[in-house]
């Protein structure tokens, strides 16, 4: 149905409450790089409106911390933007912080707890190859 997907993929030994806010956050990232990703308000039948949300489906993938760096690695390669959340943002409390302690990581040296992409089917099945579907 779509040619594109919009995929998040977490560190698998992470929290469950961890995986919940990393894919959160990641999401929030595309959502607001990407409008066109975002449908229209939603009403139910009393007439109650609710926020838009995504056009598509969400994949949501794992990953071990090696897979997950070559992920990272590959979407660079490709330079297919992401978001990314390290481990190191855990520790902070705001968004300020968090920039602060990201930047003062490499590709090479983050500690990648998560990332998400919208990409053609393609290139993200060839940058997400060796995770698994969350379970």
């Amino acid at each position: 149905m779509f040619d594109t997907k919009f995929v998040v993929v977490v560190r698998e030994d992470m929290a469950v409450w961890q995986k919940l806010n990393v894919t959160a956050f990641l999401s929030t990232g595309i959502a607001a790089a990407k409008p066109d990703l975002i449908g229209e308000a939603y009403r139910d039948a009393a007439g109650n409106s609710y926020h838009s949300m995504s056009i598509q489906p969400i994949i949501i993938l794992s990953a071990d911390e090696m897979l997950i760096r070559k992920i990272h690695a590959r979407a660079l390669q490709r330079d297919v933007k992401s978001s990314l959340y390290i481990e190191d943002m855990f520790a902070t409390g705001h968004d300020v912080a968090n920039r602060a302690v990201f930047e003062k990581f490499a590709p090479d040296d983050a500690r990648v707890v998560g990332i998400a992409f919208h990409a053609d089917k393609k290139t993200a099945d060839k940058i997400t190859k060796g995770a698994r579907m969350h379970a």
